[in-house]
């Protein structure tokens, strides 16, 4: 484990604290210990070095004292900055697109997902190229060194952009590969669920107690990076469904992770249901909830019909009661679960509910994704009874 300085900036967002908690676990994530947390309020980013001269001598000498490493910003950080920042700290400097990327290069366990993190990679590689390579900027020329004109920057990006095109080109592949499957689903009209939410949500745990498959589950950020599928039946009425363990959602995702997951996202596009996984243990659930649907409204799935899965409710003594109990929305159609995939209190009732799903007619318009400040488990109280699962 290295050392490492978190740099937090507060510009007047309600959520810096979690925030800056989430950062915390995402340094961890990565294999860094968290030895020094540099805060600040400022109105907007220095242009120069994001936190400004005097901030950064500050950091400068809190780095000295702890012997840091490496330091991370919950920001995202411009390519002049970052090097700026490099220069007047003498350490290595990262944001926290970077910090993710770094996060996924080592989780990802699948060909699909090691194609895709590569590709994210490169991206953003790309755009902070400019003066990467100073003592290489002049024309090579010279005895035994004269090349087609290009400085090694240009060089550099010519390979990389087209490393880039091959592996669009692999993904694409991959990508027709999935709808070839899914139209053989569609075909047998087996019914598609996928399970989304914000990372650390227990999306992967709760996939393992209606699969009984060993899918890898931790209490980490990003625990899972590849989908896995399994086939789950819910009885002779409904048959088999298949269900997807995706990608956990977290705010600011890096927009190249969005873009190049777009392969694996496609079992979210696709779905015809999907178990929006919600922690209620976490103090800021509503605003992951929000978080969630923008991705989801960035990758084309705010349309597919949506319930809301309240997961961990043994660890909030409020809901602990709530175990197994279904909510409806204004037309009749369930709208939200309450369980513990730990304990497996609650499970029965999901199970009946998908089955429900699968075999009866919308009431109404069926339950798209909601605002976080329609639904606040603890203080707002269902428009109709509550039913408890059979």
């Amino acid at each position: 484990m290295i050392n490492a300085a978190l740099v937090g900036i507060d510009f007047g967002k309600t959520d810096f604290e979690a925030s800056l908690e989430e950062l915390s676990l995402l340094a961890k994530s990565a294999g860094a210990t968290p030895a020094v947390t540099l805060t600040g309020r400022r109105s907007s980013p220095d242009a120069a070095m994001f936190i400004g001269s005097g901030k950064a001598e500050e950091l400068r000498l809190a780095c000295e004292a702890n012997d840091i490493e490496i330091v991370i910003f919950n920001h995202a950080l411009s390519p002049a900055q970052q090097r700026n920042l490099e220069r007047a700290l003498g350490r290595r400097v990262v944001d926290r697109t970077s910090l993710i990327l770094d996060i996924f290069a080592q989780r990802a366990r699948s060909h699909e997902g090691k194609l895709q993190v590569e590709l994210a990679q490169l991206q953003y590689l790309a755009t902070r190229l400019v003066r990467a390579w100073t003592h290489l900027e002049r024309q090579k020329g010279g005895i035994g060194l004269r090349g087609p004109g290009e400085t090694q920057l240009e060089t550099d990006r010519r390979l990389i952009g087209e490393r880039i095109k091959m592996l669009q080109g692999k993904l694409a592949k991959l990508r027709r590969q999935h709808g070839t499957q899914r139209r053989q689903r569609e075909r047998t009209r087996t019914m598609s669920v996928s399970l989304v939410g914000y990372t650390n949500a227990g999306k992967s745990t709760l996939f393992n107690a209606l699969t009984k498959a060993q899918a890898y589950a931790a209490d980490q950020l990003f625990a899972t990076l590849d989908t896995t599928s399994r086939r789950v039946w819910l009885g002779d009425e409904v048959g088999q469904i298949v269900l997807s363990d995706t990608v956990g959602f977290i705010r600011e995702l890096p927009h190249q992770l969005v873009a190049a997951f777009r392969a694996t996202l496609q079992e979210t596009v696709q779905a015809d249901l999907l178990l929006h996984v919600v922690d209620a243990s976490s103090a800021v659930r509503l605003d992951q909830i929000d978080q969630v649907n923008e991705v989801l409204h960035e990758i084309g799935a705010d349309t597919i019909r949506q319930v809301l899965v309240i997961n961990k409710i043994d660890a909030v003594p409020e809901l602990a009661a709530r175990g197994g109990t279904v909510e409806r929305d204004e037309y009749g159609n369930i709208s939200r679960v309450f369980l513990s995939a730990r304990t497996g209190v609650g499970l029965d009732a999901l199970r009946a509910a998908i089955a429900e799903i699968a075999t009866a007619e919308p009431l109404g318009e069926p339950s798209q994704p909601q605002a976080a400040a329609d639904w606040n488990p603890l203080s707002h109280e269902p428009s109709r009874e509550p039913e408890h699962g059979r």
